[in-house]
């Protein structure tokens, strides 16, 4: 299986009203050097300043961004490559959010979704490992959380290699 750390920076809460600004993905492996990253135009006239701003972006400077969809179909040929025809596994520290977004977007402009219909939630993950649904896993990044979604999306990743050698985590990567 190909695990492929995301996340995601929008401009709202929900995709199709609002739009993904950008996205980062991160092949979980021992080198994390294998990154995808886009800025997208945005697909409506409405946004939320204050979660624009998170992404550290202007409104103007979003509609210089990427085409959603050419953004989208080259994502989906970035994950069958790393993938090298295993499984690919969506995961992120906020499925919910993130998922939301990739999957919506992936459908809307490609037909399909190369992740198939489910995600995994890095934070659920290491509460199962810890055996407590109060701790959080974000102290085991290494990479500080800037809200640019391929150093965020790295973070993650290395918090599930540092689950993975601390708790003995039986994973495929």
């Amino acid at each position: 299986m190909a695990y492929i750390m995301v996340d995601v920076e929008s401009d709202g809460p929900i995709p199709g009203d609002y739009s993904m600004v950008s996205f980062g993905a991160v092949l979980v492996n021992d080198n994390l050097d294998t990154t995808f990253f886009r800025k997208l135009k945005p697909i409506s006239e409405k946004f939320v300043p204050a979660a624009l701003a998170v992404s550290g972006y202007t409104r103007e400077e979003t509609m210089q961004f990427d085409d959603p969809e050419q953004a989208m179909r080259d994502f989906a040929v970035w994950v069958n490559e790393v993938s090298k025809k295993d499984r690919p596994i969506f995961i992120s520290d906020n499925n919910g959010f993130d998922w939301m977004f990739i999957c919506w977007y992936f459908h809307h402009f490609t037909g399909s979704n190369p992740f198939g219909f489910s995600s995994q939630n890095l934070g659920s993950l290491y509460k199962g490992v810890v055996k407590d649904t109060f701790k959080n896993f974000k102290h085991l990044r290494k990479t500080a959380h800037t809200h640019h979604p391929v150093d965020d999306a790295k973070g993650n990743a290395e918090a599930l290699l540092a689950i993975k050698r601390e708790f003995e985590l039986k994973i495929k990567l």
